[in-house]
């Protein structure tokens, strides 16, 4: 098993593989649209549109299980995204990072980071910093901004 092949939803419902990033570097986020930590859409939009192009994508996977801080539908919450910070990153459905019903995704991302290994994730806007090769190489944070792992995405590109 590897990340590319984690199937996970898209806002529409319909179920992909990671398949498509492979290649590419990653920012794996776990977001919510009413946390203290909501405007960092804006930072991980910022990141987004200045490496694109060199292949970096962010992925954002909405959670309500933190303070029940994204309570909406996909549709809610992409519309509020958009609207509210203008993200064009990928957004994908709804899961959950931790408990029972933990998705596929934040399984295999928290057993295979390289820091905090095995710890649950926190508190929203955690993020997971993915290689080429599809190697978790770091972890960061909440309270980590976009902007403070600037530097670590730029050593990946």
């Amino acid at each position: 098993m590897n990340l590319y092949d984690i199937k996970v939803q898209k806002m529409d419902g319909s179920e992909v593989t990671l398949e498509e990033y492979k290649g590419k570097v990653l920012l794996i986020v776990n977001t919510a649209s009413k946390c203290g930590y909501t405007p960092q859409f804006a930072g991980l939009e910022d990141l987004y549109q200045s490496y694109r192009e060199k292949d970096f994508v962010v992925l954002g996977f909405p959670c309500n299980q933190f303070l029940k801080q994204d309570p909406g539908t996909n549709e809610e919450i992409l519309s509020f995204c958009q609207v509210n910070y203008g993200v064009t990153f990928p957004m994908y459905a709804k899961l959950s990072v931790r408990g029972k019903g933990q998705s596929e995704l934040y399984h295999y991302l928290i057993q295979n980071a390289p820091v905090l290994t095995g710890k649950s994730i926190k508190w929203n806007f955690e993020k997971f910093l993915v290689d080429r090769d599809g190697t978790i190489v770091n972890r960061f944070v909440s309270k980590d901004t976009p902007a403070s792992i600037k530097e670590h995405i730029e050593q990946l590109l």
